[in-house]
């Protein structure tokens, strides 16, 4: 079956990418009435939802090419968003496909992102923990006051890492994700030079208000980066066999 995607492809420059940080909210104060027609005819207000949305679609991508556990690309602004190419520091190109259950379509370019070497830092916390005799574990990352300690920071960035990978699949032109909070996190055995992570989350989507809750299985080394190996949407009603939406998993 051949997939159609919108003839007009939404091009955006975002200026403010920010590394080692959680993904900003979403203004919500923005506006929700504009239509898809109004998405293919040039220049968009950044600040209103067709913008961030692919711009949000954008960083999933980028967090899932060049995510650690000390670099988590989360959005501060869209500058400008036009259907016409447009190149700052970074520009993409999403498609979001009008078949069902297909994901969009990324084409990004950023600048100096091939330049991105291993960290000492990263090197030091990934020799840490494949070596130690005490698998981490914790729950509730942040807490509900919004706490979190300095030493589950890069278990919170892996996470947000990892979770791009699940919300770049499952992004459509009507969602807008976000990771709420770790849930719980479990380190692994592995005979892989791996460092081994299985993770409960609860990821936000901002247009409907509803709190998914994912279990994934990821690992990640100095070496290979980030890889989701297992995903697992875990329904509310023992009846659901999916997100809303959502593309079957691999």
């Amino acid at each position: 079956m051949k997939t159609v995607c919108w003839t007009s492809a939404l091009v955006f420059t975002l200026l403010q990418l920010t590394a080692a940080l959680p993904c900003v909210p979403a203004d919500p104060a923005r506006t929700h009435n504009q239509t898809e027609l109004e998405m293919a005819t040039g220049e968009l207000v950044p600040t209103h939802f067709p913008a961030r949305r692919a711009a949000k679609v954008a960083v999933h991508y980028l967090n899932t090419r060049h995510g650690s556990p000390f670099r988590v690309f989360g959005l501060q602004q869209v500058h400008k968003a036009t259907a016409e190419k447009s190149v700052f520091r970074c520009s993409a190109v999403v498609l979001f496909s009008t078949a069902q259950k297909t994901p969009p379509d990324v084409q990004l370019q950023c600048e100096d992102l091939q330049q991105i070497n291993t960290t000492p830092q990263e090197e030091a916390f990934y020799h840490r923990y494949s070596t130690s005799d005490s698998p981490v574990s914790a729950l509730d990352i942040p807490d509900s006051h919004g706490n979190m300690s300095q030493e589950m920071e890069p278990f919170w960035h892996l996470a947000g890492v990892s979770a791009s990978f699940i919300m770049l699949r499952e992004s459509s032109e009507n969602t807008e994700f976000n990771m709420a909070q770790v849930a719980s996190v479990t380190q692994q055995e592995t005979s892989e030079k791996q460092l081994m992570l299985k993770y409960h989350l609860l990821l936000h989507d901002f247009v409907s208000q509803e709190i998914l809750h994912w279990q994934l299985l990821s690992s990640w080394s100095p070496e290979r980066g980030v890889r989701v190996l297992e995903t697992q949407f875990l329904p509310k009603c023992p009846q659901a066999t999916g997100p809303p939406s959502s593309t079957p998993d691999q």
